[in-house]
């Protein structure tokens, strides 16, 4: 190999690999107030649900708390109907149903619920204004916490945290209102004579509600909630999002208020932050969808705000789609979305039907294991049973015992059991049939249970009766 045919080398040094810090410090966003259109639909969607929160647990129906899940009698009483963990199956549905309403409501809305509904978003709603009466406006805020320990600083952050303190109380022990009498928790509570799990949940609320909302705030839509990860795979190209329009505002560039940004080769975003300021998650929606963004549209209205000030056509931020954002025309009826919504009303559809035909009695029936039958003096055959029954009801009832499938069968033991509403009750008995009343040596039968004052509540459960071969 001649000289000509050599190549050159040279030796290669690894560049410098920078530390990455996964556990990256928390900056802390102060958010500035901003009026607008979606910022006053939030509020009219925040406040009946908060008065509902808040209020729910105070009415009365029948006599008792309208809503109450009363764990230790295992009983969830909600707008006068009673529901037991026979019951669990129906609750199951609804949150099933629940959980698809959300996704379905994502396909063509994007995340309306974490920007107007999701109590995380509603409550630290709450402790921003709250922050903001006491601490004043964003600059302020910088500088108050920038500023040296004084009197001003202590009173004004002491005010803060107290007043945060009250909201989140009221929110722990509203809380516990639906799992605990609210007209006795509170006078017991005032009095510090409440039982030590109500006070110990009460506080964790306290605490969990003035935590999330008062200082992990982001923190929490950014890193705990599992939403936020999957939500974007229900994302289509229709699907309404908070976006930037790049075609419009680029090149930004701040300018004279009467400059033509043509002229200036330029876009009509004059790069002013206000877009990031008012970002509860603290996200630049210039740089595109982001899974920070909880579709709040603060940040339309500040861009709103703006371009009504520069004399521009609104919505250089909006909430629009991909198609649209490709100069094409959205569309609101796609087969997904109306698979969706079939589907959402067969399942509701369903659900109301079971609840409406919800027959509150419940009957087992449990047959004698250790003698198969008992064979009496004059030749008859005897199966023993074990009846739980159960009212699921606020009355009392009298029941009504039959037994279908045997010829001339007598029932020895109770055959009109009394119970009391909400209660249970165990019965005994004896089936005695005539040795040739089933055709096989194990035959079914089934027993009927009836109200005495109301023949719509009856159940039928099948059972065996054993004689010889």
């Amino acid at each position: 190999m001649n000289d000509d045919q050599r190549i050159d080398l040279t030796e290669a040094i690894p560049a410098e690999v920078a530390e990455v810090d996964l556990y990256q410090k928390r900056e802390k966003i102060y958010t500035r107030k901003i009026e607008g259109f979606f910022q006053r639909l939030r509020l009219y969607t925040g406040w009946p649900l908060l008065i509902g929160y808040f209020g729910l647990p105070w009415l009365e129906w029948g006599g008792r708390q309208a809503i109450l899940f009363d764990l230790p009698a295992r009983k969830f009483h909600i707008l006068g109907m009673t529901f037991w963990p026979q019951d669990f199956s129906l609750l199951a549905f609804l949150l099933i149903i629940a959980a698809y309403a959300l996704f379905a409501v994502t396909v063509v809305a994007g995340r309306v619920w974490c920007g107007y509904t999701c109590p995380q978003t509603v409550w630290t709603a709450i402790f921003m204004y709250l922050e903001q009466r006491f601490e004043g406006s964003r600059n302020q805020r910088i500088k108050l916490d920038k500023a040296p320990w004084s009197i001003e600083k202590v009173w004004r952050k002491g005010m803060k945290h107290s007043s945060w303190m009250v909201v989140a109380f009221m929110t722990g022990m509203t809380f516990v209102g639906y799992f605990y009498p609210i007209k006795q928790l509170v006078p017991e509570l005032a009095t510090f004579s409440t039982g030590f799990w109500q006070a110990a949940w009460t506080v964790f609320f306290t605490l969990a509600t003035y935590i999330n909302a008062g200082w992990m705030r982001e923190q929490v839509c950014k890193y705990m909630c599992p939403y936020a990860r999957f939500q974007s795979v229900m994302f289509d190209k229709d699907t309404l999002i908070v976006s930037y329009n790049h075609a419009r505002g680029e090149p930004r560039g701040s300018r004279k208020h009467d400059a033509d940004p043509k002229e200036l080769g330029l876009g009509e975003c004059i790069d002013c932050q206000l877009c990031v300021q008012v970002c509860p998650t603290g996200i630049d929606i210039r740089e595109g969808l982001q899974y920070e963004c909880i579709g709040c549209a603060l940040c339309i209205d500040a861009c709103n705000s703006i371009m009504d000030k520069m004399q521009y056509p609104r919505d250089l931020i909006s909430y629009t789609s991909e198609h649209e954002l490709a100069g094409g025309k959205m569309h609101w009826f796609r087969p997904r979305i109306l698979g969706y919504a079939a589907m959402l009303c067969i399942m509701m559809s369903v659900f109301a039907y079971n609840l409406i035909n919800r027959v509150p009695l419940e009957l087992t029936v449990m047959r004698d294991r250790g003698d198969l039958y008992v064979q009496t003096n004059d030749g008859r055959i005897e199966n023993i049973y074990t009846l739980h029954i159960v009212n699921m009801t606020d009355q009392q009832h009298r029941y009504l015992l039959s037994v279908e499938g045997l010829d001339d069968v007598l029932i020895m033991g109770n055959r009109e059991p009394l119970v009391p509403a909400g209660e249970d009750l165990t019965v005994s008995l004896r089936l005695n049939a005539p040795s040739g009343a089933s055709a096989t040596a194990s035959s079914p039968i089934h027993f009927n249970l009836t109200a005495e004052d109301n023949p719509q509540l009856s159940v039928r459960i099948e059972s065996r009766f054993m004689r010889p071969l």
